[in-house]
């Protein structure tokens, strides 16, 4: 099966969840004898032309020249170069800047997209933004030969407002085995003496309730902010709004994973402020990583986490559990998470799930 993966700025994961789903899953193909195409951008670090026997292809990504504009000028590369690989599957991640060139996709591939998350949710869009998401959405229904939903509730609001299946697939992640005390020096921080956040430092991750909980519980305890805040005009915000604040200490963005790992697992509380989109890849990290999650009361959150999880709605919330709840006294919630991850998430088996998905659809072709 020759399989083309469109969508994503690329791997090895340089971004984001996209992105991380995306280099798991090519090279899980590669070892089931697929010929794997992953779309990389221009602007991504990774120069070479195969990352572990997926072959990389580097299309023109003028995002940093021109801005937004350029994510569409991006996936019209792509979607050309598709039409030269004589593909069987196209794996479609998202839809926001591809649906306007759908037209251009070649004939003999299944489009199959993985529909993310409601796009046109995301509070940092203006009205007119959200109405073009909106009507990319619809594209990207339309011109999809199939659809997955990575939740529940994303499957049930595409089945009920366009009529179509989609196949529900989470995403995956693994069981942390192996973590390493030492990185905990470089971070400046001690086992189980701070707490932290992941995320890309926008409205909707509640970055800032967050860190206004931080404030308002008076707590001494360091707090890790990792999330590039240079990206936009909010994370350069949020970040002036707390620099006076000296137990919150803004890391940035990390792509190390043994590092991650390791800060995640020796943390007392981890905050998961997503609250737009499906089964959140860094939630599902956070659960494979012993941590006692406080997340954002939403149904996607709710829909992974159930009872093992303290949900917070506002910074009086976030306060309070900073005060009272501790990752000792906390091991039921802990390790349902964990044998969740490993009889619901696991990263194999979901991979799987797209291989067998791949196969059910050319089947019916």
């Amino acid at each position: 099966m020759r399989i083309g993966i469109i969508g994503t700025r690329g791997i090895p994961n340089h971004y984001g969840g996209f992105e991380q789903f995306a280099e798991h899953l090519a090279v899980f193909l590669v070892e089931k004898n697929c010929e794997v195409y992953v779309y990389n951008s221009s602007n991504h670090p990774y120069k070479e032309p195969l990352f572990k026997g997926v072959h990389i292809v580097h299309c023109s990504d003028p995002e940093n020249k021109m801005g937004t504009i350029g994510q569409f000028i991006y996936d019209l590369n792509c979607i050309l170069d598709t039409r030269k690989k004589n593909l069987d599957v196209i794996l479609q991640l998202g839809y926001t800047s591809s649906s306007i060139w759908s037209f251009l996709f070649p004939k003999k591939p299944l489009i199959i997209t993985n529909m993310d998350g409601l796009e046109w949710k995301r509070s940092k869009y203006t009205f007119f933004v959200r109405q073009f998401l909106k009507f990319a959405e619809r594209l990207g229904v339309k011109h999809s030969d199939f659809l997955v939903s990575d939740s529940e509730g994303i499957k049930k609001y595409i089945d009920d407002k366009y009529q179509k299946d989609s196949k529900f697939i989470a995403y995956g992640s693994k069981i942390v085995s192996s973590v390493d005390e030492e990185v905990l020096n470089k971070f400046h921080v001690e086992k189980l003496k701070y707490h932290m956040l992941i995320a890309r430092i926008e409205p909707e991750n509640n970055v800032e309730t967050i860190l206004d909980g931080v404030v308002l519980s008076e707590s001494k305890t360091p707090f890790l902010v990792i999330g590039d805040y240079n990206n936009n005009s909010f994370g350069k915000r949020i970040k002036d709004k707390f620099k006076d604040n000296k137990q919150i200490i803004f890391i940035g963005s990390i792509y190390n994973n043994s590092e991650l790992n390791s800060l995640r697992y020796f943390c007392d509380l981890y905050f998961h402020g997503h609250s737009v989109g499906g089964t959140n890849p860094s939630l599902l990290e956070a659960m494979g990583s012993s941590n006692l999650i406080i997340a954002h009361n939403n149904i996607f959150n709710k829909a992974v986490l159930k009872e093992n999880a303290y949900y917070f709605y506002n910074a009086e919330d976030v306060s309070f559990y900073i005060k009272t709840k501790s990752k000792k006294s906390e091991s039921d919630k802990i390790q349902n998470n964990i044998e969740k991850i490993k009889n619901e998430y696991d990263i194999n088996k979901i991979n799987g799930s797209y291989l067998s998905y791949f196969h059910e659809c050319l089947s019916k072709n």
